[in-house]
C-alpha cells in the first residue's frame, strides 16, 4: 500500500453500528454516518480535540430564499501527526435555520450545530472517512439532489432540465442542493464560481442563478462525480 494511502484506507471504512439507512423522506434508501464515529476516530488517531487535532469555524453566512434561511459554514480542521501540524483542510456545511412548513415556518435552533457538524464531515472526507460508503456501491443522501445519472435525463434540453430539477428537490434552495452535490464531486464553491465566470461571464450567488443556468450546473458537477 502507498504510504499516502494509509490515513485513507485506515478511514474508509465505517462500521455497522456507525451507519444508520434513512427510512423516510426524500433521503429514503441514503445511508447516514453518525457524527460521533468521525469524532472518535479523530481522537483515537491524532489525540484529544485541542492538542491533536481542530476544527475551528472560519467565517459563518446566511443565505434566503422564498422565505427560507440556510446557514452555512466553513470550518478548517487541521491534524497534528509525529509531531507536525498539517495545513488547514476545508469543510463546508450548511442547514436549514429557517424551514417553510405545512403549519408556517420552523425555526431551528440547533441548525448552527447541524451546520458545523456537516462541514466537518466533509473535511473529514478529504481523510478518507467514510469512502467505502461514498461510493457507488453505497448511495449516501449527497447523492439525493442528481438529476438521474444513467437514465438518460441528462440528455434533455436546459430547459427540461430546469423542470426535472424543480420536482426532484422541491423544498431545497439552489444553494442547498449545490452544496449537497458537490460534497461527491471535483468541484467546490469556489471552483464554481470560476465554472460560472467562465460559463456565463459573471458570477452570482447560487441561489439567484436562473432554473436554466442552476440546471446547467447541476450537469456540470454530475458529471464529475466519479471522474
Amino acid at each position: 500500500m502507498s504510504e499516502n494511502l494509509k490515513l485513507y484506507e485506515h478511514f474508509r471504512a465505517v462500521p455497522d453500528i456507525a451507519k444508520k439507512p434513512i427510512n423516510a423522506g426524500r433521503l429514503k434508501g441514503m445511508t447516514d454516518i453518525s457524527p460521533m464515529w468521525r469524532i472518535k476516530s479523530l481522537t483515537e488517531e491524532f489525540g484529544a480535540c485541542g492538542f491533536g487535532w481542530v476544527a475551528p469555524i472560519v467565517k459563518t453566512w446566511l443565505d434566503e430564499a422564498n422565505g427560507e434561511i440556510v446557514i452555512g459554514i466553513e470550518i478548517e480542521l487541521k491534524v497534528c501527526r509525529n509531531g507536525v501540524w498539517s495545513l488547514g483542510i476545508t469543510g463546508i456545511g450548511g442547514s436549514k435555520l429557517k424551514a417553510k412548513e405545512k403549519d408556517g415556518y420552523f425555526v431551528d435552533d440547533d441548525a448552527y450545530k447541524k451546520a458545523y457538524t456537516d462541514a466537518l464531515s466533509v473535511a473529514c472526507k478529504a481523510l478518507g472517512f467514510g469512502a467505502c460508503v461514498y461510493e457507488d456501491s453505497d448511495p449516501t443522501k449527497y447523492e439525493a439532489g442528481k438529476i438521474g445519472k444513467g437514465t438518460g435525463r441528462s440528455k434533455g434540453s436546459q430547459k427540461e432540465q430546469g423542470s426535472i430539477l424543480a420536482l426532484e428537490t422541491k423544498g431545497k434552495t439552489k444553494w442547498q442542493i449545490a452544496n449537497e452535490m458537490i460534497k461527491g464531486s471535483k468541484y467546490t464553491l469556489a471552483s464554481l464560481e470560476k465554472w460560472q465566470e467562465k460559463q456565463f461571464g459573471e458570477v452570482k450567488p447560487i441561489n439567484k442563478l436562473t432554473d436554466e443556468e442552476f440546471a446547467l450546473m447541476v450537469e456540470v458537477i454530475q458529471n464529475s462525480i466519479g471522474g
